[in-house]
């Protein structure tokens, strides 16, 4: 097999792991709530609100101080959202595990582990510490 052809089959590989599953169905999730996803919209537009209304040479700070406190709430209310939770959480994961698949194959050029700490917690193995 070439390169790429190892390439294309660790890219299915990864596809049908249960991390990137995860994701993709965090993803869609994510896409279709529409609660949370008027959250946001409306948060980006206070955002936009808050910037205009700074820049100008007088500001209205009562209109400021109450666009920055929906931003707070706006921003409170996101985070704390189960399918945005979901969605970061399985991000992270797919993060971590890109890192380990990276951090091996690195090792298996170089004979080195990228950035190792020495505590295999941190990077999914593939070394001999």
């Amino acid at each position: 097999m070439t390169v790429f052809e190892l390439a294309a089959a660790l890219g299915k590989a990864l596809k049908e792991d249960e991390k990137l599953v995860r994701l993709a169905n965090a993803k869609k999730a994510y896409e279709s709530d529409g609660e949370l996803q008027k959250m946001m919209v409306e948060y980006e537009v206070q955002q936009k609100a808050l910037q205009v209304e700074i820049t100008r040479e007088e500001r209205d700070t009562l209109l400021i101080d109450n666009v920055q406190r929906r931003i707070n709430e706006l921003y409170s209310a996101i985070m704390a959202h189960p399918v945005f939770i979901e969605l970061n959480e399985a991000q992270s994961d797919v993060n971590e595990l890109m890192n380990a698949v990276n951090n091996t194959i690195t090792f298996e050029i170089t004979g080195e582990m990228p950035s190792c700490t020495h505590d295999c917690s941190t990077c999914g193995g593939g070394c001999s510490h």
